[in-house]
């Protein structure tokens, strides 16, 4: 090459140093920065790819959509249509025809900041930031000039499917051109309507396209390969001769539509698609394609060039030279500028760069060769990529030049390739001289540094390719192996089969080396690791040698499998010979855990040992001194002995234990059915069982129960015996106690039948007893009602009981003092009842005093509580003949004068008003009481009530002959001779004067209503209560005189009487002398008669007529014996003798509710 290229004519520099110019034109040229990294050949290029990446420009929107064309500038042409060549400098006019000034130069491909490929790029101030031209403030979403994305935006901005990244991807080559080249490498918008069209083309410089449709109706694309692209062209300059004639570069306008049959009539493969929303299409080098759209739509659209691109770049550049159609942008220039800093390439670029290159230096040493053969000394160094594109174009083929051009020094504005060193001009050719980017000797150089980077790749591959097939017989260390994995990641090589081969074998090295450690260091520690198996520990082993890389290890791993082989060997000989003892195969089966290795002979040996541990288990627990084994660790026994390998031994053990169970099972259901047969089993026979089971060792729950029920069964019938053979009758408590257990026995008792029969007899006199005392719904038990009330001095204590207060009150048996256990013995009984007796008479002599201070009556309004209720006093109330304490007329029941005979007699009238509080039960008449003692007296059984009966019928009797020895006094036997006569006179002479008057009362009474005279209309009660109260006025009296010392002793015995629940004709002989010896109790019976006036009416307002309803259950006999008795309703805490807190809360009181 130097002999070829050496000095010129005048010692003048080689081509490949520049000449120097007075003016100093050369240093200006090289010292003028560029985008493509200054004036030094292999500078490096800013980075604008990274800006373009990260800040994707919004692209122009052209109305008209893919086939229109119309709404284009001069600017270029949409990736997936053909561009406009450009015209001649003549044709231009002052856009393209002009030579550029300095300011032209930021449209530069390959300069800073560039623009459309021919015309104008939309202005910054429009695209980069709209609101610059109109808002004198930005939006709130505008910051610094740029709009805030949204997290969504932000991913797609940065997606390498976004067509504003997808040109400048490091696989692309457009990113190595700085220059936004609109259309090309920024994506233009298309507005499609229906039917508009884009003609058949191919792409500039026959780069990819890819088009992706947003919205709207779909887009056919019609397409022919790459192959069939000069066949397309013939075909069409066939059909149409005229027009290629005048315009040869025809199909590179985008105005030529061919129909795709007439097309494929001929011989032109065509290929059909539609592209709906949401769809790519992407179209190949010089792939001829056109279409239409079906309808309104909205699509994107930009290039792209991969490496495999690169041939077809150099055969398009060839193809517009022969068209002479203008580049839009230097092929030259592109491969020069991505082969001068060949670390920053893809390997596969680097590779497709390395041919184009090699191709590129190839053709340059042909043309600089035959320049010279031609005369051209002359040379100098020329920056073209500072230049213009309209300054560095060749004049014949409108080629931009970039490695070298043929200048003219005459003709200034003259400049060819070297394709047409012959059309410069007619100058003679010492006035032409070379035009050059690089010398021949720094482009070998660029070459040479592309081979490297190229090749890297397969140095690197061919030593992972031997380290890894150890062709050379040498294993590598791990660290060389993660050397070479170094070294991919750091020269960024690709993901390919040997890195994946090579990360694959040095992960398995790493896990070989860190299990192989495991092991030793449970060797060494005891530390038990993860257990593998025999033949996983010689997988392992095999794993290791065949790695292709050195691993220190091996040799521990392999004594470990020596050491497991003799483990096998030492279990295999006491396996097959004479059992050992347990202790043999426990050390056994302890050395071979430590080895960390599972061998089946491990197994084997661990099923012997608990073979034998089963056997010695069984013995132990059926021979031991423990006679008598455990349903569940029989079980238990049988269970385990189905999990150890059998023998002889096992079976017998087996069978013995099923035999025993099964045995014990038999005798444990015979006990079952015992304890829960509803026939019962007499003792004898359960004995007989229990004596049986006694042989059977084994521990029988059911047998035990049984055994404890026989001995529960014969103490029940001691206790029973002991009882009956007492002293005194049983009580009740007791024998319900004894009736209660033996129930519940699952034992046959004999004497439970007796017990059961004496209980029930107890139970149904008490219940005779208590339907005979008892008022309906009582709120008193029994026992309470028979014993005398010791508590009748507090007012206050008997209200509360009668309100039912919980916690404030005591049963009276509890307030005479009587214990639980004292209610069995009678003569306490009767100690704590005559003590009773003065207690109740002393407190109610307080009480009729106290309450006797009271106004009578009191007078409405507010004032203290009276009556059940704790209510103030009101109308109507009703002072009790006992306690003289005052009630509402509603909260109790009031003698009903209504339904007693009219008798002139008036001081036989039943007006005595006693209290709830203080008549607290029906008092029955002292001959039923003593039908009831009659019946007590059959009874074999004591019940507290039965004493405290008798000791209430005794105090009756002791009362009944005071009183008879008091009437047949002198001084009451002569006022009662005397009444008797005056009742006898009024009887024979009265009856019909009571009886006119109230048949003059009813006639009254009928005619002032203005009714006849039926009494059926009226009715006779009401009329007999509006006689008695027209009778009032009439009454006189008192009719006899008493003696004060006759009156108060009746006085006196008055009141003991009223305090006995008893009724006694005595008693109603002494109120009758006491009443007329007073004067007649007019305002008594009127309040009375005018209670029972309300009532009734009351109950006709309602439909109901309490005496008539009275009537009726007196002729069907459900009236109690004394018809006169105070039937008012009352919360009960429960049957007789029932707690307090078992009766309904208290309610107001129905008068005539018994």
């Amino acid at each position: 090459m130097e002999d070829e290229w050496g000095p010129g004519p005048g010692g003048s520099p080689p081509w490949g140093a520049p000449s120097p110019r007075p003016d100093g034109e050369e240093e200006t040229k090289r010292g003028r920065g560029g985008d493509w990294g200054g004036s030094e050949p292999s500078g490096d290029a800013p980075k604008a790819e990274e800006k373009a990446a990260a800040t994707p420009r919004p692209p122009p929107v052209k109305a008209g959509g893919k086939g229109g064309g119309a709404g284009r500038g001069p600017g270029g042409r949409p990736p997936g249509e053909e561009r406009s060549p450009r015209k001649p400098p003549e044709e231009r006019g002052a856009r393209s025809g002009d030579r550029p000034g300095p300011e032209d130069k930021a449209r530069r491909p390959f300069g800073g900041g560039g623009g459309p490929r021919s015309g104008g790029d939309p202005p910054r101030g429009e695209w980069g930031a709209p609101w610059l031209s109109a808002d004198p403030e930005p939006p709130e979403d505008f910051l610094d000039g740029k709009r805030k994305l949204s997290p969504e935006e932000e991913e797609y901005a940065g997606s390498g499917w976004n067509l504003n990244v997808m040109p400048v991807l490091k696989q692309s080559v457009l990113c190595h051109i700085n220059a936004d080249i609109s259309g090309m490498k920024v994506p233009w918008l298309y507005v499609g309507m229906v039917f508009s069209a884009f003609c058949w083309h191919i792409e500039d410089h026959w780069s990819y396209s890819i088009n992706y449709l947003h919205w709207g109706e779909p887009k056919t694309w019609y397409g022919v390969p790459s192959f069939a692209a000069e066949h397309l062209e013939e075909v069409m300059k066939k059909l149409t001769p005229e027009l290629f004639e005048s315009q040869p570069d025809l199909l590179h306008q985008l105005v030529t539509l061919m129909n795709p049959n007439t097309l494929m009539a001929h011989g032109v493969p065509v290929v059909r698609t539609n592209q709906c929303a949401g769809e790519f299409v992407i179209t190949f080098p010089r792939a001829y394609h056109s279409g239409f759209n079906q309808g309104y739509n909205f699509a994107e659209a930009v290039n792209f060039c991969t490496a495999d691109w690169l041939p077809a770049g150099r055969q398009c550049i060839e193809h517009y030279r022969r068209l002479r159609r203008y580049c839009v942008f230097s092929h030259e220039e592109l491969i020069c500028k991505m082969a001068a800093c060949p670390e920053k390439l893809d390997l596969n670029l680097a590779a497709a760069v390395h041919k184009e290159m090699f191709v590129l230096v190839q053709e340059e040493r042909k043309l600089r060769k035959a320049l010279l053969e031609k005369g051209i000394t002359e040379a100098e160094r020329e920056a073209f990529e500072l230049l213009p594109d309209d300054e560095r174009q060749c004049d014949k083929c409108k080629t931009t030049c970039f490695l070298s051009a043929l200048a003219c020094y005459d003709c200034p504005q003259c400049l060819v390739c070297l394709y047409h060193m012959d059309d410069l001009c007619k100058c003679p050719r010492s006035k032409q001289y070379l035009r050059y980017r690089y010398t021949l000797d720094e482009l070998p150089a660029m070459l040479h540094k592309l081979k490297v980077r190229a090749e890297s790749f397969d140095t690197w591959a061919n030593k992972v390719r031997m380290a890894l097939e150890v062709e050379d017989g040498r294993k590598r260390t791990l660290e060389e192996l993660r050397a070479l994995e170094s070294e991919a990641r750091e020269r960024k090589f690709p993901e390919n089969e040997l890195l994946h081969r090579l990360k694959g074998c040095l992960g398995q090295a790493e896990r070989c080396v860190a299990e192989a450690l495991g092991l030793i260091s449970s060797q060494e520690t005891g530390v038990p690791a993860p257990s593998l198996t025999v033949e996983e520990l010689r997988s392992f082993l095999e794993q290791m040698n065949h790695l292709p890389c050195v691993m220190h290890q091996i040799g521990e791993v392999q004594a470990l499998l020596e050491r497991v082989e003799q483990f096998q060997a030492e279990a295999r000989a006491a396996l097959d010979g004479p059992p050992p003892g347990a202790g043999a195969l426990r050390a056994l089966l302890e050395h071979g855990a430590r080895l960390g290795v599972a061998v089946p002979e491990g197994r084997r040996l661990q099923r012997q040992l608990a073979q034998g541990a089963w056997l010695e288990e069984v013995t132990a627990t059926l021979r031991g001194p423990r006679a008598r084994v455990p349903l569940p660790v029989m079980r238990g026994l049988i269970q385990a002995g189905r999990t150890v390998a059998p023998s002889p031994a096992v079976d017998v053990a087996m069978a013995e234990l099923q035999e025993l169970l099964t045995i014990a099972q038999r005798w444990e259901e015979k006990a079952q059915m015992c304890l829960e047969a509803r026939q019962k089993h007499p003792p004898a026979t359960l004995a007989a069982i229990i004596k049986e089971a006694e042989n059977i060792p084994a521990l029988l729950p059911n047998i035990q129960a049984l055994k404890e029920a026989l001995a529960k069964a014969r103490a029940w019938i001691a206790d029973v015996e002991e009882i009956q053979n007492g002293d005194h009758y049983p009580c009740l408590d007791d024998l319900e106690g004894l009736v209660a257990v033996g129930r519940d026995l699952p034992v046959r008792l004999e004497e439970l039948r007796q017990l059961e029969v004496q209980v029930g007899s107890a139970h149904s006199w008490r219940d005779k007893a208590s339907r005979t005392f008892l008022k309906r719904n009582s709120c008193y038990t029994l026992l309470e009602v028979l014993c005398p009330c010791a508590d009748a001095g507090s007012d206050s204590s008997k209200r509360l009981k009668w309100r039912q207060e919980p916690g404030l009150y005591k049963l009276d048996a509890e307030s005479l003092g009587l214990s639980a256990q004292d209610l069995r013995d009678p003569g306490a009984v009767i100690v704590a009842f005559k003590e009773g007796e003065q207690k109740e008479k002393e407190g109610m002599l307080r009480l009729r005093l106290t309450n006797s201070q009271k106004a009578a009556p009191p007078l409405p309004g507010p004032g203290p509580p009276s009556c059940v209720c704790g209510q103030p006093p009101g109308p109507a109330m009703l002072q009790c003949q006992l306690c003289r304490d005052w009630f509402h007329g509603s909260c109790v029941a009031w003698p009903r004068l209504g339904s007693q005979k009219p008798s002139p007699a008036w001081w036989e009238w039943e007006a005595k008003f006693l209290c709830p509080l203080c008549q607290r039960s029906r008092r029955p008449r002292l001959e039923t009481i003593l039908a009831l003692l009659v019946a007590l007296q059959k009874l074999p059984v004591r019940l507290p009530e039965g004493e405290a009966l008798q000791c209430l019928t005794e105090r009756a009797i002791t009362w009944q002959d005071r009183a008879r020895q008091l009437l047949a006094s002198p001084e009451v036997a002569g006022p009662l001779e005397r009444l008797a006569g005056l009742r006898h006179r009024l009887h024979g002479d009265g009856d019909g004067a009571l009886r006119e008057a109230v048949r003059n009362e009813q006639t009254k009474v009928a005619v002032e209503n203005g009714d006849g005279l039926s009494p059926e209309k009226n009715g006779a009660l009401s009329s007999e209560l509006e006689a008695l109260s027209a009778a009032l006025p009439r009454l006189q009296g008192p009719v006899l005189e008493l003696a004060e010392a006759a009156r108060r002793p009746l006085e006196e015995l008055m009141m003991e009487g009223d305090l006995l629940e008893v009724t006694l004709d005595e008693a109603q002989s002494i109120w009758r002398l006491l009443q007329a010896a007073r004067p007649p109790p007019v305002a008594l019976f009127r309040l009375l008669l005018e209670l029972e006036q309300a009532e009734r009416r009351g109950a006709r307002a309602r439909g109901r007529d309490p005496e008539r309803r009275r009537k009726r259950r007196g002729d069907r006999g459900d009236l109690p014996p004394l018809a006169k008795e105070e039937l008012e309703p009352k919360r009960s805490r429960g049957p007789e003798g029932g707690a307090p807190g078992d009766s309904p809360p208290p309610g107001p009181h129905a008068p005539g509710d018994s």
